[in-house]
């Protein structure tokens, strides 16, 4: 058997360059290599600024931000969180760490985001039966916001906190406003496939300034304000270090460069691709709002005459990168125990969604043979 070649075109590499390599470089010249330091003062000032949030936190990962947001908003052993259903592991396991249990609602055809519909419903439910929710995770998937002129009215008047999971979706917009500015808290990621890296790391952004202390307080081990290590409570070591954040604000100059590169990216996939039979692309709403962080399509096995998977593995033997969309979390086994609203239209994307290439150092040749690839096996 022939193993397939080494991969050449990746699904979201990091696209870094000469600024972010002086960047860091200076900060490791200034010698402020410990943790904290004057780039991660100006990051998170900058990252405000960008988003227009009066508060942002620099952490070690966007996983660690979700934590510290969902314990600041009063999540404990016992609560129930709504999540989305489709999304990463890390949108949900926060809500584990702190003893609660997730209750997963299903996506939506026309959005792909979770179903406000359902969440509703189960807020009405929850009211009726006096068995509340204590929060409600939000996911911005692939870089489209959630309709949240429907969620953040619904959330306020049931006492649900609403967080804001915009890892996917920095410099995506919802009717002109930022993503991870429409909850107590949104979070964000700057994992190394993600538009902003800082090769590991995360912000927590929120216009609440006691809870953006507060957050930096247990980030920082909790460790109260004496000449000795002091500790009243049990903290996190959750902050980015400043090597990182030397990074993070080069990449974040580049920004809206990142964002229209896989905008132009997406509609050009869309524009070559959508007359094959059986294949549908994510609904991205206005092209002008959603960052296009992934570019995803479905394919219908019964009208393409052939399935993702076959799909995938072309792609793959040909030295391409294309992964099936998030498997949902209420069928991942780490929490098959946990109820689900709904759940079979998440089901059926899993099934037959796959994303593609579309990291913006991603060359027009590059996507072109992608297109070709793509082209052969669907055309059979």
């Amino acid at each position: 058997m022939t193993a397939d070649p080494p991969i050449r075109i990746h699904l979201s590499p990091p696209h870094v360059g000469v600024e972010e390599r002086e960047h860091l470089l200076e900060a490791f010249e200034s010698n402020w290599i410990a943790p904290l330091g004057p780039d991660v003062d100006a990051f998170e000032a900058e990252f405000a600024a960008v988003l227009g949030a009066p508060h942002a936190v620099a952490l070690s990962s966007g996983t660690a931000a979700l934590h510290l947001a969902l314990r600041q908003v009063g999540v404990g052993p016992g609560d129930r969180v709504l999540c989305s259903t489709m999304t990463f592991v890390a949108s949900a396991a926060p809500i584990r760490y702190l003893g609660a249990e997730p209750v997963f609602v299903d996506a939506t055809e026309d959005s792909w985001n979770l179903d406000v519909d359902l969440v509703a419903e189960a807020l009405d439910e929850a009211a009726r039966i006096g068995r509340p929710y204590r929060a409600l995770v939000a996911v911005d998937l692939y870089g489209r916001c959630c309709d949240y002129e429907r969620l953040a009215p619904l959330c306020r008047d049931h006492g649900v906190a609403l967080v804001e999971d915009a890892a996917e979706a920095l410099g995506a917009r919802h009717r002109g406003r930022a993503a991870g500015t429409f909850g107590a808290a949104g979070v964000f990621s700057f994992n190394g496939n993600k538009i902003l890296t800082t090769s590991g790391g995360g912000m927590l952004v929120t216009t609440d300034a006691d809870l953006a202390a507060r957050t930096r307080h247990l980030a920082t081990q909790a460790r109260e304000p004496a000449a000795h290590y002091e500790h009243v409570e049990v903290g996190y070591n959750y902050r980015l270090s400043n090597l990182l954040a030397a990074l993070g604000r080069a990449q974040l100059r580049k920004l809206e460069e990142r964002v229209s590169r896989r905008r132009e990216i997406g509609r050009r996939y869309r524009e070559a691709l959508t007359d094959h039979p059986g294949v549908h692309f994510a609904p991205m709403g206005d092209p002008d709002e959603s960052n296009h962080w992934l570019t995803c399509l479905t394919v219908d096995p019964l009208v393409a005459r052939v399935d993702r998977e076959a799909l995938r593995q072309h792609l793959r033997s040909r030295g391409i990168e294309a992964r099936p969309v998030w498997k949902p979390m209420h069928r991942q086994p780490v929490f098959g125990d946990c109820d689900v609203l709904g759940g079979k239209v998440a089901e059926r994307l899993f099934e037959e969604g796959l994303c593609l290439p579309s990291g913006s150092s991603l060359t027009e040749a590059e996507q072109d043979e992608v297109v070709t690839e793509i082209g052969h096996v669907l055309g059979r």
